[in-house]
């Protein structure tokens, strides 16, 4: 989508700190991180928000989940635990209108988190 901030990080128009690319989602360093480990895992297709997501997206968001996986096990944070974040729309924190997964971990997470 022209103007989407993620997209053009797709299109490598803008830089990012890529920890994990396939054909079909994108992950990189999250530019303001809420944990030591804060990676931010992107669909290479547009899509706005959860509430867009259909049954024709499943490989990819299954996609986004096997990325974290692997992320969270070269991270090393695989085992000792982390969280996986979600925002949909904007009361809910979604700032980008691309959807996006938050691997967070390398400390304590509190309960509940907002």
């Amino acid at each position: 989508m022209i103007g989407c901030l993620f997209c053009k990080i797709v299109q490598k128009q803008i830089p990012a700190n890529i920890v994990f690319e396939d054909k079909r989602v994108l992950a990189f360093e999250d530019v303001t991180p809420q944990a030591p480990v804060h990676i931010l895992i992107i669909p290479k297709e547009h899509i706005p928000t959860v509430n867009d997501v259909t049954g024709e997206h499943r490989d990819i968001i299954m996609a986004m989940f096997e990325a974290a996986k692997v992320i969270a096990k070269e991270k090393n944070i695989a085992y000792q635990g982390y969280r996986l974040v979600l925002n949909t729309n904007s009361e809910a924190g979604q700032s980008v209108f691309h959807i996006h997964m938050h691997l967070l971990g390398g400390r304590h997470m509190a309960w509940p988190p907002g």
